[in-house]
């Protein structure tokens, strides 16, 4: 069993940055990859940026390469999304997802837990 806890969320103006964070708890962080998705009303939810458990393999969407990077600490089980240049169309729920099997995945399928999510709110 995995929990994970987002934070980090909250209302910026276009241009500006923030910092989410994922906390994972319950079991061992090894070897498990963790992804970031989003979901904007209306929308369905979709793949920002996955990082193996080594933390040298990544994976973005097209939409935010270049402004999002995903890191983690193992040693605090913890993984991060610092989004750079925030544009009114990244305003949505963001939610972190454990994958099992330690691969980068884009698909929601391919996560086994999910946390709650944190919005994030970009104004014009």
């Amino acid at each position: 069993q995995v929990q994970l806890v987002e934070s980090g969320g909250g209302l910026v103006q276009a241009g500006g940055s923030l910092r989410l964070s994922c906390a994972a708890s319950g079991r061992l962080f090894r070897n498990v990859a963790m992804g970031w998705f989003r979901q904007a009303p209306g929308k369905e939810r979709e793949f920002v940026a996955a990082i193996r458990w080594s933390g040298y393999s990544t994976s973005y969407a097209d939409s935010v390469k270049g402004r999002f990077t995903i890191s983690r600490d193992n040693a605090k089980n913890t993984v991060y999304l610092q989004m750079n240049s925030l544009k009114p169309e990244d305003t949505a729920v963001y939610y972190c997802a454990a994958d099992l099997k330690g691969a980068i995945a884009t698909m929601t399928n391919e996560y086994d837990y999910w946390g709650q999510g944190t919005q994030v709110t970009v104004s014009s």
